[in-house]
């Protein structure tokens, strides 16, 4: 996924687009565009090998703005309410899908 984002150009390190395989180093802030919002992190550390994504929050600190976390909120927010459908819609979920866009 982090390869698709960056051939995309929606990942940044310090505002410079950047390629997949950019080494990222102490003290970066790398910035994510995702769904219309920017996500950025600090890195803190780097591990020797490889980790779970778990253990990834040990290494970052998130530093994205309060203006596109609440963003982000909202847009959480606004999908909860949408009706789930499994496969192709019916005419019941058509209905209700409607009925819940307008």
């Amino acid at each position: 996924m982090a390869t698709a984002a960056s051939r995309e150009g929606k990942v940044f390190i310090g505002g410079v687009l950047i390629k997949a395989s950019r080494e990222v180093k102490l003290g970066e802030q790398v910035s994510v565009r995702r769904n219309g919002i920017t996500r950025e992190w600090e890195v803190m550390d780097l591990p020797r090998s490889r980790v779970g994504a778990n253990l990834v929050d040990n290494y970052i600190k998130e530093v994205t703005s309060k203006e596109e976390l609440s963003k982000m909120e909202a847009m959480r927010m606004e999908r909860r309410g949408a009706p789930k459908m499994k496969g192709r819609p019916t005419k019941r979920n058509r209905r209700d899908w409607n009925k819940w866009m307008r």
